[in-house]
C-alpha cells in the first residue's frame, strides 16, 4: 500500500480538475465556431443565434444551485462524472441537429447537465487542500478556461473548415467521456479516504482543515444568500459571466464580421488574448494566496484583487469599442480579458473563505449568476449586433456591467468581517 501512495497527490487531482474544466469550455463554446455554417444553412440571424446561445444559460441556470446542494449532499465523486457524461452525449448530440428548435434544446440540455460543473471544482478544492494553496489550486483549474480556447480555437476552426460543423461536435464530444471514468477511479471525495495519499500529506490537509465535515443535506441558505461579501462576489461574479460568455461565444464572429478574417485565420489569431488571459488568471492566483499568507486578510487578498482588476478590465473595452484596426483590437482585448480573468480564483477562494463547510452550495448560488450572465450576455450581443451593424454597443455594455461590480465589491465585499444573523437582518 505504501508503494501506491504517491507525494502531493492533492496536486494530480487538480491536475485532473484542470482537464476537464479545458474539455468543459471547449464543449460549451465549439458552437462559436459555426456562427457562419450555421447562418448560412439554416439562415439564423445574430438575434436568432443568440437566443440559441442564450439556451444554455436558461439551462445552466436551472442546476448550478442544485447542483451544488447535489455535490455537498452526494460527493463529487458521483455527481462529477455523471455531469461530465450528460454533457458530452449532449455536445455530440448538436451534430445531428437539424433547425433552430433543435439546436435550442440541446444547448439546454447542455447548460443543465454543465451546472455541477463549478461547484464540483469548489467542493473538492475545498476538501483536498489547504487555505494558503486554495487560489492556486483553483488558479490551476481556471486557466482551463482561457486555454480551452487557445487549444479549442485552431482544433475547432480547422475540423469545421475540413470536416464540417457536425463532424466536429461529434469529434469532440467522446473526451469527457473518458475522463468520467478516470476520475472515478482516482478520486475520493476525502483525502483520508484515498490509497493514493501518503500520511504527512493527510495530517497537512487535515490539520489545514479543521472542520471538514460529512456531506449533509442541510445547507444554511440565509446566511449564502444575504451574507453582504458573498452578495457582492456573486455581483462581481455576473460581471465576470457576462465578459466571459460574450467572449467565448462572440469574439470569433467579432473578427469575421469586423476584421474581414477567414475562420482559420480567427482561430490562430484568437490564441493571442486568450494565451494573455491565461497567465494573467494563473499570476491571480498566485497573487491572491501571497497576499493571504502575508497578511491573512481576505480582504485584501480577495476583494482588493477583483475590483482593482475588474476596473483595469472595464478600461480596456471601453478602449477596445472605439478601437478598428486589428493590431490594436488586439492589444486591448488581451488587456481587457487578462485583467478580467485576473480575479477568478479569488471568486472562488470567497466562496470557501466565507462558507467553507458548504462550499459547493455556495459556490452554486454564484455560479448561478454566471449562467443569468450566460443568458444575457449572448442575446443581448446579438441584438445589438442586428441593431448596430457593429460590436461598439456591445464593449461599452460589458464594461458597463463591469464597472457596477467594481463599485459593488468595494462598498460590500468584506469576507474577513463575522456577520450576525442580527447584523444581516439590520
Amino acid at each position: 500500500m505504501d508503494k501506491a501512495r504517491i507525494k502531493h497527490y492533492r496536486w494530480i487531482v487538480t491536475g485532473l480538475i484542470f482537464f476537464i474544466t479545458l474539455v468543459n469550455f471547449v464543449d460549451r463554446s465549439a458552437i462559436s465556431f459555426v456562427i457562419d455554417p450555421l447562418k448560412k444553412e439554416f439562415h439564423f440571424s445574430d438575434t436568432q443565434f443568440g437566443m440559441i446561445l442564450s439556451a444554455f444559460g436558461l439551462g445552466y441556470v436551472l442546476l448550478t444551485a442544485f447542483g451544488g446542494w447535489l455535490v455537498d449532499r452526494f460527493g463529487t465523486r458521483i455527481v462529477w462524472p455523471l455531469a461530465a457524461i450528460g454533457w458530452s452525449v449532449c455536445v455530440g448530440l448538436l451534430g445531428f441537429a437539424v433547425g433552430f428548435w433543435s439546436f435550442i434544446g440541446l444547448r439546454f440540455l447542455l447548460g443543465v447537465t454543465e451546472g455541477p460543473h463549478f461547484p464540483a471544482m469548489t467542493r473538492s478544492i475545498s476538501d483536498w487542500l489547504p487555505p494558503a494553496e486554495r487560489a492556486r489550486a483553483l488558479s490551476l483549474g481556471l486557466v482551463a478556461i482561457p486555454l480551452s480556447s487557445v487549444v479549442g480555437a485552431p482544433v475547432c476552426s480547422y475540423l469545421v473548415s475540413d470536416f464540417g460543423w457536425r463532424t466536429m461536435f461529434i469529434a469532440i464530444s467522446a473526451i469527457g467521456i473518458v475522463w468520467a471514468f478516470v476520475w472515478y477511479l482516482l478520486f475520493t471525495d476525502k483525502p483520508e479516504q484515498s490509497r493514493f495519499v501518503g500520511e504527512e500529506e493527510r495530517k497537512l490537509i487535515a490539520t489545514s482543515n479543521p472542520k471538514v465535515v460529512k456531506h449533509e443535506a442541510v445547507v444554511d441558505w440565509k446566511f449564502i444568500l444575504t451574507h453582504p461579501a458573498l452578495v457582492a462576489n456573486n455581483i462581481a461574479y455576473f460581471a465576470f459571466g457576462y465578459m466571459l460568455f460574450f467572449a467565448t461565444l462572440w469574439l470569433p464572429g467579432y473578427f469575421l464580421s469586423q476584421h474581414g478574417l477567414n475562420l482559420k485565420s480567427v482561430g490562430w489569431y484568437l490564441t493571442i488574448p486568450w494565451l494573455v488571459s491565461a497567465v494573467f488568471l494563473k499570476a491571480g492566483g498566485f497573487l491572491s494566496d501571497w497576499l493571504y499568507r502575508r497578511t491573512g486578510s481576505s480582504r485584501l487578498a480577495r476583494a482588493h484583487v477583483i475590483w482593482s482588476s475588474q476596473l483595469l478590465a472595464a478600461i480596456f473595452f471601453v478602449l477596445l469599442s472605439f478601437t478598428h484596426t486589428l493590431g490594436m483590437s488586439i492589444v486591448f482585448l488581451s488587456l481587457g480579458l487578462g485583467f478580467g480573468m485576473f480575479p477568478q480564483p479569488a471568486f472562488f477562494s470567497t466562496n470557501i473563505d466565507v462558507a467553507r463547510e458548504k462550499a459547493g452550495s455556495s459556490q452554486g448560488i454564484t455560479s448561478s449568476c454566471l449562467s443569468l450572465a450566460g443568458i444575457l450576455a449572448p442575446v443581448l450581443t446579438g441584438w445589438l449586433v442586428d441593431l448596430t451593424g457593429n460590436y461598439q454597443g456591445a464593449f461599452l455594455l460589458l464594461a458597463g456591467f463591469t464597472l457596477v461590480a467594481v463599485v459593488t465589491v468595494i462598498l460590500f465585499h468584506h469576507p474577513d468581517r463575522k456577520w450576525s444573523q442580527k447584523a444581516m437582518n439590520n
